[in-house]
């Protein structure tokens, strides 16, 4: 599997806070059958601060030790990025780390406040397509604004957005109502990418293996492949067998 979506860079957001920690967690990840997962530390400004050399400067230090652990497991790196006023300053200044490409566009993480939908998206949607950069809006089920408003979620896939739904949505780890948005997407066709978010591994495991499972069960083992395999590896360039 290829998971898109992780807090597993050591000490620059709310993820792992040690390398040890991160460890445990690339050693968690491999475990459950991902085979490349993709290191997207939130850059969210006023909170977490990061910059691309911030980021690149934690990767290389975590793959490192991951290599020198032994660990199964191929990394890369993107960030998540919080929508926020800079968004379109920080592209004009290529300062926007990007998950790959589809369909020429490259592929922007990017995450909306879990409390609402704000103002605007309409028009940074517009902009951000219009400029090359296709979003990859991070689990929309758990926004309050879409657990009052189901319909919003295909409002995202009608501005042109791509949707990831976290893999604990469909296990049950964050409640039955985000496990029912989740089936509710999955049965309309509204997910691109299954992603873990990962930001430990006790309270926010990697949940991959057994989602995909859950997501077989309900729909199909080859729609599972399309969620968790063939449409990440896609956006990120890896090959798949």
């Amino acid at each position: 599997m290829i998971d898109v979506h992780s807090h597993i860079i050591p000490g620059i957001d709310d993820g792992a806070r040690t390398m040890e920690m991160a460890l445990e967690m690339a050693r968690q990840t491999a475990s459950v059958g991902v085979t490349h997962l993709v290191c997207t530390p939130h850059m969210h400004w006023g909170t977490f601060d990061n910059t691309v050399e911030m980021i690149q400067e934690g990767f290389n230090a975590l793959q490192t030790a991951v290599a020198e652990e032994g660990i199964a497991l191929n990394l890369s790196w993107a960030g998540e990025i919080r929508i926020n006023e800079m968004v379109p300053a920080w592209f004009k200044e290529d300062k926007l780390p990007y998950l790959g490409q589809k369909n020429g566009k490259k592929v922007l993480l990017l995450e909306m406040p879990h409390s609402n939908m704000p103002a605007g998206l309409e028009q940074l949607f517009r902009w951000l397509i219009s400029a090359g950069v296709q979003p990859l809006i991070p689990h929309p089920e758990r926004n309050r604004d879409v657990w009052k408003r189901p319909e919003k979620i295909q409002w995202l896939r009608n501005q042109g957005c791509l949707l990831q739904v976290t893999a604990g949505a469909f296990t049950g780890r964050f409640g039955e109502q985000v496990q029912a948005i989740a089936m509710a997407m999955l049965k309309d066709n509204q997910i691109d990418v299954v992603a873990s978010d990962t930001h430990d591994i006790k309270r926010r495991p990697n949940d991959m293996g057994e989602a995909f499972e859950v997501v077989s069960k309900a729909a199909s083992k080859e729609k599972a492949e399309a969620l968790f395999i063939y449409n990440p590896a896609e956006i990120v360039g890896v090959p798949v067998a």
